[in-house]
């Protein structure tokens, strides 16, 4: 606590001054004698309790005076309060759904890990505004830029499999996930593109479709995903569903060449551990902005030490009102 005009509390001289003046007067200033024959009388009833209550007036009349001094003083009380503001991150992931992702290299295949492990990445990127992505022969828009985790990781639970065309159209995945981006006014901007294959359709290649997320400003994270040689692939036979090792065929230098001219970086994934890795470190890269901001909350206190003075007021005209009437 501190007061906002300390020197108003050098006033706290005159309750003092006043207190020894009264003490004065009741010890030299009052002196009435009466001459009587015999004191026995008085000695014997003792002090009146009341005759010491007749005090109390001017206690508490100077104790209200000291609360008010204090009052007007003006106590208050400080403390420091953050006000903290996030500069987000807008954030597309480009997701490969051609068949080839239900590969069952990672665990329980390609497609499951790497939806649960970008559920896990929204979740902990709260301030960022985020959307999503998917391709196969053609691209379309799954979920636009928001801030709405619950629905955001709901239509990322929702991606599947031959829901369109089958193919890599790695050049129209990177398209629409520009042109999600292309407008926003946030200062980053970001994709992360995953596929497991080579670009084989299309009408927009990856280079061209870079060269518009450079011209915007948009860096392009690349993931390639599959194990180092061959991986088992779910394949239809007339005796149903079998898995059949086939080679695993990523073009990396043309997710290096999109990552580097972008300003990003590329990976590949083998499991589901690196994986997750791979989201871990984007996530430390790609930091939200935040800026502290501190301010002084003060809390006035003078009120209490009004409504304190008021109280010690109140009962001294009670008393002059009640009791001291009674003093013989």
């Amino acid at each position: 606590m501190y007061y906002e005009y300390p020197k108003l509390l050098w006033l706290l001289l005159i309750p003092l001054l006043l207190a020894a003046l009264y003490v004065y007067r009741e010890i030299r200033g009052r002196n009435p004698h009466l001459r009587v024959s015999d004191i026995r009388p008085w000695t014997a009833r003792g002090t009146s309790v009341l005759s010491w209550v007749r005090h109390l007036p001017c206690i508490l009349r100077l104790a209200a005076l000291s609360l008010i001094i204090v009052a007007i003083a003006r106590p208050r009380s400080k403390s420091e309060t953050e006000k903290i503001s996030t500069e987000g991150i807008d954030i597309v992931l480009a997701m490969d759904v051609s068949t080839s992702m239900l590969a069952r290299d990672f665990k329980p295949d390609r497609i499951s890990a790497a939806k649960d492990i970008a559920i896990e990445f929204i979740s902990q990127r709260p301030s960022d505004r985020m959307g999503i992505v998917v391709f196969a022969g053609e691209s379309y828009t799954q979920c636009p830029l928001t801030t709405d985790r619950a629905t955001l990781i709901n239509l990322m639970k929702e991606v599947q499999t031959d829901i369109i065309e089958d193919g890599t159209a790695i050049g129209n995945g990177l398209a629409t996930a520009v042109a999600r981006l292309k407008d926003s006014d946030a200062k980053s901007k970001v994709i992360i593109l995953l596929t497991d294959g080579v670009n084989n359709s299309g009408e927009i290649t990856p280079a061209m479709a870079s060269e518009i997320a450079k011209t915007y400003g948009i860096r392009v994270y690349t993931i390639g995903v599959g194990a180092n040689g061959e991986a088992p692939y779910p394949v239809q036979t007339p005796w149903g569903i079998e898995l059949r090792n086939l080679p695993v065929e990523i073009d990396e230098d043309l997710l290096k060449e999109v990552s580097k001219q972008t300003g990003a970086s590329y990976f590949r994934a083998t499991d589901n551990t690196k994986l997750a890795e791979i989201y871990a470190e984007i996530n430390q890269m790609e930091k939200t902005r935040t800026s502290v901001d501190s301010f002084p909350v003060y809390k006035e206190l003078f009120h209490r030490y009004a409504l304190a003075a008021l109280i010690l007021l109140l009962a001294e005209l009670l008393l002059r009102a009640v009791f001291l009437r009674r003093l013989p």
